[in-house]
């Protein structure tokens, strides 16, 4: 296994009790959980969304972006998912990470301070220069999209 890559993280707002740090759950787990850095309730009705606070502000390394995964227990128990999933958080930005979460279910979700909302993961990124070009090289898929490989 290979050396983690450290990733700086600030609190960006003070709380008498703060949250803590995400962190791996499980020793071979991808994701880091998101929590929800808010006070009281939030409740989404169903179709609703909203911008959900983590609390958080990292300083990724040139050369990696993180990964906004939704959570698959909320998707599948409550039918809450991210609507830009995977969000980037690009490197040089180091604003607050939110959580655009969306109720697609037919009941109201409640979601108090603390409660896992998504998932973080780190992933390197590479940088490519486009060279336009007349013709493309042919492959056997060709043009074939949407479907076209099979079910």
């Amino acid at each position: 296994m290979s050396q983690p890559v450290t990733v700086q993280v600030r609190r960006v707002r003070g709380h008498p009790e703060p949250l803590p740090l995400p962190r791996y759950e499980t020793a071979l787990a991808a994701g880091m959980d998101l929590r929800a850095d808010i006070d009281g309730e939030l409740t989404l009705g169903p179709l609703e969304r909203a911008a959900v606070p983590t609390g958080l502000a990292l300083a990724l390394p040139p050369g990696y972006e993180a990964q906004v995964r939704p959570r698959s227990g909320l998707a599948l128990r409550h039918g809450i998912t991210l609507l830009n999933s995977p969000g980037t958080v690009d490197a040089d930005y180091r604003g607050e990470v939110q959580v655009i979460l969306v109720n697609l279910s037919n009941t109201p979700f409640s979601l108090r301070r603390g409660e896992r909302i998504a998932q973080l993961v780190v992933a390197p990124v590479s940088q490519v220069a486009l060279q336009e070009v007349e013709v493309l090289d042919t492959t056997e898929r060709g043009e074939g999209g949407f479907g076209s490989t099979g079910r």
